[in-house]
């Protein structure tokens, strides 16, 4: 057993759903695999299904562990050893569920015992009531909370309010994956362990900073869902800001568990308001349309397959956003921050690059800036472009060439998914990778202004087609500047 392995009870509400099978559960197999589940931790997974245990360990071995490529059939076994389930129907007049939720957690009172909530955010504060009435909370418990938090500011707080009510602030997780990525937990070792960078992190230096999160999939039998998120809501107000503020914050007195999240709550507080006019010149907001994605056709978002037929708000609804942002602090000053999210574009990547600024006086023609890549996904790792000499006889030729750390390959290990390093700082109560609630309602009142000015216009989403970078004017929203967005493909 692995020397930090904790002792603890993980009941997954919406424990059968698609985030629970397609994440949840390989991150728990891959831990337990590792040795880092106690023998005593137990999984319990809670939907309206109506399963017994043996229903649901059948349902995981057909719908999970084909995923896993592993073949340890003795680590399989143990792992499905640990799968409960429980049939609830939260808020319902039957309490059976709850009563045989209390029986089966009866007597673990003294361990820790976490509460994954893997549903929608209207279910939260039901279910954590529910907790409360069943008895269930203990000083040992803990919540998780999915994104989005709500729809607005005033959501987010109501659903804090109802969240705050039964645990404390403590006790509450509020998840974002990004964070959990090796590159992301990179980054803040890269710049506070390593003291080359520091000189060079702030507007003397740096020329601007480009974070990307574009995804090649669409929203097939998911635009009831998408048509109320949008790509402000869904993937800004949470995976973006939070990346922006790992990049801009200013280094904490020590690496602990509330050091940290006051630096980025710093950086949120920051930034430069964007409303009205502004949110015209500073924003992009774009809407797919058929296209061509890796070779295949592929619908607009409006002739995407659902079960609901397109509405209103599914014509408003932007699929892709791009925004200017400014810290306004001495750091940055000056310093625009580009975000940029989108669906059915060419490639699926996840990226922050920092583009330094030219040098004062070139000797050398044709070079260019210095930038550091931090890749997100799909192929983790950190690479530094450099100006070197191409080389050959002649004429000194200068071409950027990267300096290329790869996780998988210096390590030589398996990368873990995020939701492994989150969820056992769960486990053990870590919450420096969490959200705390001044964070998540200061990101939502940066947030707001736009969605506002947004609503209140009167032009739709600027269509682009599927499998091209976005619409015209994200190109334009750096282009007024003389600077483009990064494209390039990494080894």
């Amino acid at each position: 057993m692995h020397p930090t392995a904790h002792v603890a009870d993980l009941v997954v509400f919406g424990g059968t759903g698609d985030l629970s099978m397609r994440k949840l559960l390989p991150a728990l197999f891959h831990s337990d695999r590792d040795g880092r589940l106690a023998p005593q931790t137990r999984v319990i997974a809670m939907s309206r299904g109506g399963l017994t245990d043996a229903d649901f360990r059948g349902k995981v071995e057909a719908e999970v562990r084909p995923r896993l490529h592993s073949g340890d059939d003795e680590g399989w076994a143990r792992f499905l050893g640990r799968l409960h389930h429980v049939s609830v129907d939260v808020g319902g007049p039957d309490h059976a569920g709850w009563r045989a939720l209390t029986h089966l957690l009866a007597g673990r009172e003294n361990i820790d015992r976490v509460f994954y909530l893997a549903s929608p955010p209207m279910t939260f504060g039901p279910f954590c009531r529910g907790v409360q009435e069943a008895g269930l909370a203990t000083p040992r418990s803990r919540v998780v909370l999915e994104k989005p938090l709500g729809r607005d500011l005033a959501g987010a707080r109501r659903i804090n309010d109802e969240v705050g009510a039964i645990f404390e602030e403590r006790q509450i997780f509020r998840i974002d994956h990004y964070l959990g990525k090796e590159t992301v937990q990179n980054l803040l070792v890269l710049r506070f362990a390593n003291a080359f960078l520091e000189p060079v992190w702030n507007s003397l230096w740096i020329d601007h900073v480009q974070i990307t999160a574009a995804e090649s999939v669409g929203t097939p039998g998911r635009r009831g869902y998408y048509d109320q998120a949008g790509a402000l809501r869904d993937m800004v107000q949470n995976h973006l800001l939070q990346l922006l503020c790992l990049v801009a914050m200013e280094p904490p007195s020590r690496n602990d568990r509330e050091s940290i999240r006051d630096e980025k709550l710093k950086v949120l507080q920051s930034l430069r308001q964007i409303a009205g006019t502004e949110a015209d010149r500073f924003t992009v907001r774009g809407q797919y349309v058929s296209g061509e994605v890796d070779g295949r056709a592929v619908p607009g978002y409006l002739d995407e397959p659902d079960h609901t037929a397109p509405t209103v708000a599914s014509h408003r609804v932007e699929t892709f956003t791009a925004i200017r942002a400014e810290v306004k602090n001495w750091r940055w000053a000056g310093v625009p921050f580009y975000l940029r999210t989108g669906k059915r574009m060419p490639h699926r990547r996840s990226e922050i690059v920092v583009q330094f600024k030219e040098v004062p006086h070139s000797i050398f023609p044709g070079g260019g800036p210095n930038r550091l890549v931090l890749r997100l996904g799909p192929s983790e790792g950190i690479h530094l472009h450099i100006m070197a000499k191409e080389p050959g006889a002649g004429e000194v030729v200068p071409r950027p060439v990267p300096l290329s750390l790869s996780f998988a390959d210096t390590f030589r290990a398996r990368v873990p998914e995020a939701y492994e390093r989150l969820l056992m700082d769960v486990l053990s109560g870590n919450p420096t990778l969490f959200m705390r609630r001044d964070e998540v309602e200061a990101a939502w009142s940066w947030i707001d202004p736009i969605i506002a000015t947004w609503e209140s216009g009167g032009s739709p989403p600027e269509p682009y087609a599927a499998g091209t970078p976005g619409p015209a004017a994200a190109r334009e929203l750096l282009g007024r500047s003389g600077r483009a967005w990064y494209e390039e493909d990494l080894p």
